[in-house]
């Protein structure tokens, strides 16, 4: 795989903002986008890590492969010399923005496979079909609790039999008495990756109407009734998780 291009520095929240708005996926959080991940999500390298190997051990040969807010591509690079060449992957995501950012970053590291990268917003009817694998890595906490049940079945119906669905989430702890600390905790590590304390409000203040977490368990349950029977979690750090579903 060709090095990619040097990342941009997230400074989306870098300067005071006099109007706050709700956050947005646009042009420049798709352009700091990696940095920004990079340094707001508590190893998220080593997150990703695991979803490639997870998904490299489902994949299926002649299926389907989904990136459900697929963001600049990083996870679809990740898993592609993993799997099968016969494996195709489709891309969603609702930001134009952020396909083009992906779109480039597939060039850029030669992306042969196929692959289809579709603008699409996950609250309505999005086509699954054929996945033997379908990832939702810091996607299912931006849409709004009325439509996740209806996403999960609908990945549940698209998917083939064995087939695994892996999602890494900002979480609420289940006992609330925790939520503080986890908070506090959170701040000091975005702290120490040298965001600054407007940046870290700011981007707050931004998130607040937009990303809506959920306990572990009822995002469990919420696979449960969706269908899913094995469930298990891989990941867990303070007020982020993450954990694999499979269907029978």
């Amino acid at each position: 795989m060709e090095k990619q291009k040097k990342i941009e520095k997230d400074l989306v929240f870098s300067d005071e903002i006099k109007k706050p708005s709700d956050f947005k996926f646009g042009k420049a959080v798709a352009n700091a986008f990696d940095d920004m991940v990079g340094r707001s999500v508590p190893f998220y390298a080593e997150i990703q890590r695991m979803i490639f190997e997870l998904a490299a051990e489902h994949a299926l040969p002649g299926t389907t492969l989904v990136d459900l807010g697929c963001s600049t591509g990083t996870t679809m690079i990740g898993i592609n010399s993993l799997v099968s060449e016969d494996i195709r992957f489709v891309g969603i995501d609702d930001s134009g923005e952020m396909l083009q950012k992906c779109e480039a970053k597939l060039s850029e590291v030669k992306f042969t496979r196929p692959y289809e990268l579709i603008m699409a917003d996950l609250h309505g009817e999005v086509k699954i079909e054929n996945a033997s694998v379908v990832i939702l890595c810091l996607t299912l906490q931006f849409v709004r609790p009325i439509y996740r049940e209806k996403l999960l079945k609908r990945i549940y119906d698209g998917m083939v039999p064995g087939g695994a669905l892996i999602v890494s989430e900002k979480i609420l702890a289940e006992n609330t008495i925790f939520n503080r600390d986890f908070i506090s905790y959170y701040y000091d590590y975005k702290r120490r990756n040298d965001y600054s304390e407007m940046e870290i409000s700011q981007k707050r203040e931004a998130l607040e109407n937009v990303l809506i977490p959920y306990k572990l368990s009822e995002n469990v349950k919420m696979l449960e009734e969706a269908g899913f029977v094995a469930i298990e979690i891989f990941f867990k750090w303070y007020n982020f998780s993450g954990f694999i579903a499979i269907k029978n």
